[in-house]
């Protein structure tokens, strides 16, 4: 992944550019906190903005978008369809509400949020429909292991574009990472920083204090050096200009590995191979 500044992008399967770095907008609530961090991000020079049906954000997402004075076509924007909305059906019908409460006539990304059992070959099957009718320029993932794409890609038509998974230095998964990439799946990281929980580790504050950079700053850079989109949340306008100011150095192979050495396992969020909702 050739990184040059906060709008350059990644090429996906099907040739769409998409941002290599975006705001997430995840527990953002609905209304003036999710709109002026989404207004914040677009002033920085943010271009990508991630939402959900999950998180009941998506019309303050739009909103924002609509006001920035961006154009549309400017702003890469991802949804999600949610577990109780899988199947073919349901997943149409949750997409064009999705749509109505952005107030856009597209989506740049529609991803599957979870591997929920028995239904998410339906619900991958819609996304191929919404994708082949022109209603959004690709389709992917999220939270699938290994096994779930292998099952999902023998009766898919077209593999997955993207898979957002949970990323951080305590949770690699480079198995998971370089399947992905072996397969022209594009890997990107949701809580990327672990929610802070990996802010204060001594190897990486290490690294922060030679290049004069916050934690933060070095774990994003990191994400995207290893070919890794990532979106890291805030509502807050200094830490969102902050995070993005990761284009002024590059970590060596060694402080790579660092990182890399830092993988327990650790989740923070919900196991993709034993979850209930």
């Amino acid at each position: 992944m050739d990184i040059t500044d906060l709008q350059g992008t990644v090429t996906l399967s099907n040739q769409v550019e998409m941002p290599y770095f975006g705001l997430g907008v995840f527990q953002s609530e609905e209304g003036q906190e999710v709109m002026n961090a989404v207004k914040w991000a677009i002033e920085a020079g943010y271009r990508h903005v991630d939402t959900a049906a999950l998180y009941r954000n998506e019309k303050g997402v739009g909103q924002a978008i609509r006001e920035s004075g961006i154009g549309r076509k400017e702003i890469f924007v991802t949804s999600k369809v949610w577990n109780s909305d899988q199947g073919y059906d349901q997943t149409l019908k949750a997409f064009e509400i999705s749509l109505n409460k952005l107030g856009f006539d597209y989506l740049d990304l529609y991803l599957v949020h979870w591997p929920v059992s028995g239904k998410y070959k339906d619900t991958w099957r819609a996304l191929e429909k919404l994708y082949q009718d022109g209603k959004v320029r690709a389709i992917g993932v999220s939270n699938f292991m290994q096994h779930h794409l292998k099952d999902l890609v023998q009766d898919a038509e077209i593999m997955p574009m993207v898979n957002q998974v949970e990323f951080h230095p305590r949770l690699v998964q480079q198995d998971l990472v370089d399947f992905c990439l072996k397969n022209n799946v594009r890997h990107e990281a949701w809580s990327p920083l672990m929610q802070g929980k990996v802010l204060d580790l001594p190897e990486i504050k290490a690294i922060a204090e030679k290049y004069g950079k916050s934690t933060a700053q070095v774990i994003l850079r990191w994400d995207l050096q290893k070919g890794v989109i990532t979106i890291p949340k805030s509502v807050h306008r200094e830490r969102i200009i902050s995070n993005a100011n990761i284009f002024d150095f590059s970590l060596s192979d060694e402080e790579m590995k660092t990182l890399d050495s830092l993988d327990k396992g650790e989740r923070n969020g919900p196991d993709p191979n034993n979850f209930n909702f």
